[in-house]
């Protein structure tokens, strides 16, 4: 929360690489797919956002206390009951959870997002109590709550945590307003007590699961700052993942549709750390994540129901780190090796132009021809690796000057697409590499 907004931006465009391609394939077993047969109710994911250590300052590292934060989260399908994932993967320390609920938002305030429907406000329970403490290092699983969720509706997910949390375990960009306030306000309708509104940051959340029947799973997107919805509008859920689950659900209404879990991460790279500083000045910040084959364990696999993995990542490792187009071929091969050991579909995405981006350096054009090589490598090679290639830059780039974004995609940073260009880019995506 207190990275410069210069940082913030470019941090974004260097995620905007790391967009994971969705793919799909049956990653349950037998016995899920048995049930799945037969219309007996199965648990998929509906949201999730990929989470990282606290920054080394701000709020994020000296953590909350008896405060509540208050979180909007944006489903992609729906089921008849929900349960709620947190987690203190990073912590320092055990952190207590006093109390936490869900709601729907109060959609006659819509000036005011921190405003709840009280006639949907509900607890949150943890093996029965409302109150609950996430180890240190673990995550931690609400009971199944019987509450109706729809495709692609808001929820409110409120936490209180009575004393000292320690460094959040987090996710920096969230392109939504969250809201903290002091003591318990969990269960307050009016949201006037909220006093702290930044347009990031869900807070130890990492994930809502839906219950319904005649499930397709999950479509992970494990990307960067593209994927994360940099230059989209804020409280919009215009970022193309998002925009693919709308396409899904528009396409198919008169059947169930895979959950859409958008793993993206501003800033990530295949083959660095977060903090690792990179080209023309920039420091680095733990938000932006360990490098993408470290959070495979941590955030593809783990997902409910997870059948196809799309990755889009590799922008990053080019502008920040100077990687080579045989260091991000090899991390992509890894990465692709290892999803599908995991028995899942594995899709890659093109690299997207970014000329005009960021300080001297930024861009070079020893660094756009990397990043051909790289999308010349998906679109021959790779293409019979993978189980599908989405090709973003050809959606993207301008036809006259193919090392810059198309000017009507362009959200004016010269990296990341703006709400056209997010669409573009859902619409792009054929749905037959998604086994529908």
């Amino acid at each position: 929360m207190s990275t410069p907004k210069r940082w913030h931006v470019i941090a974004s465009a260097a995620t905007l690489l790391v967009v994971a391609t969705p793919a799909v394939v049956a990653s349950a077993g037998p016995s899920d797919t048995d049930t799945a047969r037969h219309g007996r109710a199965e648990w998929a994911g509906s949201w999730a956002a990929a989470v990282t250590r606290g920054n080394t300052v701000g709020l994020t590292n000296t953590g909350l206390n008896n405060q509540s934060i208050r979180m909007i989260v944006h489903t992609s399908v729906g089921g008849d009951r929900l349960r709620v994932r947190l987690t203190n993967l990073y912590g320092d320390q055990a952190v207590k959870v006093g109390h936490a609920t869900v709601a729907r938002p109060n959609t006659a305030t819509v000036d005011d997002r921190s405003d709840i429907d009280a006639a949907t406000l509900r607890e949150l329970t943890f093996g029965g109590a409302t109150s609950a403490t996430i180890n240190k290092g673990a995550e931690l699983l609400s009971d199944p709550l019987d509450f109706a969720v729809e495709e692609q509706e808001d929820l409110v997910v409120t936490l209180h945590f009575p004393v000292l949390t320690g460094p959040v375990t987090f996710h920096g960009q969230s392109k939504v307003t969250n809201f903290i306030g002091a003591t318990d306000l969990t269960t307050a309708a009016d949201g006037a007590g909220f006093t702290i509104r930044p347009n990031c940051c869900w807070m130890f959340l990492s994930g809502l699961d839906v219950e319904r029947r005649h499930t397709l799973g999950s479509i992970v997107v494990l990307g960067d700052s593209i994927g994360d919805g940099n230059g989209s509008t804020v409280n919009a859920n215009k970022r193309w993942p998002d925009l693919l689950a709308d396409r899904l659900v528009d396409a198919r209404p008169e059947v169930r549709t895979p959950g859409v879990l958008n793993l993206s991460l501003a800033g990530n790279r295949l083959n660095h750390e977060g903090p690792e500083p990179g080209a023309g000045g920039f420091p680095g910040y733990n938000e932006l994540g360990p490098n993408a084959l470290a959070r495979l364990n941590e955030d593809v696999f783990p997902q409910t129901g997870v059948k196809t993995v799309v990755t889009h990542l590799g922008i990053n490792d080019i502008w920040m780190s100077g990687d080579s187009a045989e260091q991000i071929i090899a991390a992509l091969r890894q990465v692709n090796q290892q999803v599908k050991a995991r028995g899942l579909r594995s899709l890659a995405a093109t690299l997207t132009p970014y000329e005009g981006h960021g300080n001297p350096g930024v861009w070079t054009p020893e660094k756009d021809a990397t990043r051909q090589a790289v999308n010349n490598w998906l679109r021959g090679a790779g293409a019979h690796e993978f189980d599908g290639v989405l090709d973003f830059d050809a959606v993207l780039r301008d036809p006259a000057q193919p090392s810059r974004l198309l000017p009507g995609y362009d959200s004016g940073d010269h990296i990341h697409p703006n709400d056209a260009g997010n669409q573009a880019m859902a619409d792009a995506v054929p749905l037959r590499l998604l086994g529908l």
